[in-house]
């Protein structure tokens, strides 16, 4: 088969990165990056060896595939079209800001026989992808994402532009709905929360904490999994995992040695890789992709459920 005729709409911080790995991919021929800026547009057309554009309507009968990386207000006036006219879409997180919205574009997608991704690229990472297998019946959860502020994505606040990414990995690892919550904020440096805690409770009993801030100088992201026999430690940043379990079935730990650590080998390909990959593979075999606009939908839905209740 033949490369996929791909497109980059939005070449910002994230976009351009986008632009670089399906310009270099087998599966992906690189035709047109578009952005409103004309300047950073063909600086990144240039180095991407690609067509730059400024309206994403002039895409509609070039491409087979494109990438939506621009503000998210933007999401869905610009999927919609692109998806009417038989373009398949990876649209970055959050998927849209609203329920309705993401609905429509899911129904879109499926009318029309179309792959419609979204960009939790979280999923992708290696240690997320390697704790899996080891995940059985979490009790406990705990999360942390904290980074430095970034008035770019200010208007939307931590819960929409970083926790989001946790909440759609607790969907993929305790199999049970919410029932409740508690949710706290704070605004410091914007209008939005900059800001916030949630305590997520399952059906199954399970527990999750997940905080977010963009209040602090470095860069925290990681992830605790407690188990009845097992403890699993997820680094997002660091891309490193240690799995620490009872030895052999063991109720009773009596000292150190009846626990067993393992630190699973990971590849060290970037996540932005793995997740154009699977977009593109799911073009290709008619698959569903690993992170579907149902489960976009579905983690915009609780995270608006979660701002409309918080409590600042």
């Amino acid at each position: 088969m033949s490369a996929i005729k791909t497109a980059v709409i939005g070449v910002g911080s994230l976009g351009q990165h986008h632009a670089r790995i399906l310009a270099s991919h087998p599966k992906s021929e690189l035709l047109f990056v578009v952005d409103s800026d004309k300047k950073r547009g063909e600086k990144i057309a240039k180095s991407a060896g690609c067509g730059y554009i400024d309206n994403f309507m002039d895409l509609i009968g070039k491409v087979d595939a494109a990438v939506v990386s621009v503000p998210t207000e933007y999401h869905y006036q610009i999927a919609k079209p692109l998806l009417e006219n038989g373009i398949h879409c990876l649209v970055e997180k959050p998927f849209t800001l609203s329920v309705e919205d993401a609905q429509e574009l899911i129904e879109t997608a499926k009318e029309k026989n179309l792959i419609l991704q979204v960009g939790h690229v979280e999923r992708f990472n290696p240690a997320v992808i390697a704790a899996i297998p080891y995940v059985d019946n979490p009790r406990f959860i705990e999360v942390n994402r904290l980074g430095p502020y970034d008035a770019r994505t200010a208007h939307i606040g931590v819960v929409l532009d970083l926790m989001i990414h946790d909440i759609d990995i607790l969907f993929s690892l305790v199999k049970h709905k919410v029932v409740s919550f508690e949710a706290y904020g704070a605004k410091i440096l914007s209008e939005t929360e900059d800001i916030a805690k949630v305590r997520l409770k399952y059906a199954n009993g399970c527990v999750a904490d997940i905080s977010a801030s963009r209040v602090s100088m470095e860069k925290y992201r990681k992830i605790r999994i407690f188990e009845p026999s097992a403890y699993i430690s997820i680094d997002y940043a660091g891309k490193s995992l240690k799995i620490y379990k009872k030895k052999g079935g063991k109720e009773k730990i009596k000292s150190l040695f009846d626990i067993e650590i393992i630190k699973p080998k990971l590849p060290s390909q970037e996540p932005l890789f793995y997740e154009l990959d699977n977009f593109l593979n799911s073009i290709v075999e008619g698959k569903k992709p690993f992170v579907s606009g149902e489960q976009g939908r579905d983690a915009v839905e609780l995270a608006l459920e979660i701002l409309k209740n918080m409590i600042f």
